[in-house]
């Protein structure tokens, strides 16, 4: 298995600058899918980006995917505290990688330090119940979950391709 590289060993070029500047645009496309399941609840696509950026690029790129990935997502719930939320998300899935974490592992860990602030915002300041909180937490535990495989799958091709 490849090691991870640190956010110091990326090799910076206009290729991987490119790459993250279509990462931190992407999950705004894919915020606009969600994918309902049997069981009640929807699967969030707009992660895999940012766990893309993290993975490939580092902590700072996870941080600016899942800011400026989070744009679209904020403005149609009328949330900003997303913005954070999805900044810490991106920031720590890159950092975990970093410290030699797995990538889901590192989801999951950086999911974990996102989820007090969720929970904080949603109901404080944004008024929404403890019931919809508790199917959003399930939601974005199996979406995280969901595309952190994909993004830890598709992470060494695409940084052979890159040259990061």
């Amino acid at each position: 298995m490849a090691q991870t590289l640190t956010r110091t060993e990326v090799r910076w070029s206009e290729k991987t600058i490119g790459v993250l500047i279509g990462l931190a645009l992407l999950p705004n496309l894919l915020g606009m899918i969600n994918l309902a399941t049997p069981w009640g609840f929807k699967i969030h696509v707009f992660q895999a980006a940012i766990f893309l950026a993290a993975l490939l690029l580092g902590r700072w790129a996870g941080l600016i995917a899942g800011l400026g990935g989070s744009l679209y997502v904020a403005a149609a719930l009328s949330n900003p505290f997303i913005l954070f939320g999805n900044a810490l998300l991106g920031f720590f899935t890159g950092h975990f990688t970093e410290k030699g974490f797995r990538p889901v592992v590192a989801v999951m860990l950086a999911f974990a330090i996102q989820l007090p602030w969720l929970v904080v915002t949603d109901h404080l300041f944004m008024g929404l119940s403890w019931s919809f909180i508790g199917a959003l937490v399930l939601s974005l535990a199996v979406s995280n979950l969901v595309w952190a495989v994909a993004a830890a799958w598709a992470a060494g091709p695409l940084k052979r391709l890159l040259g990061c």
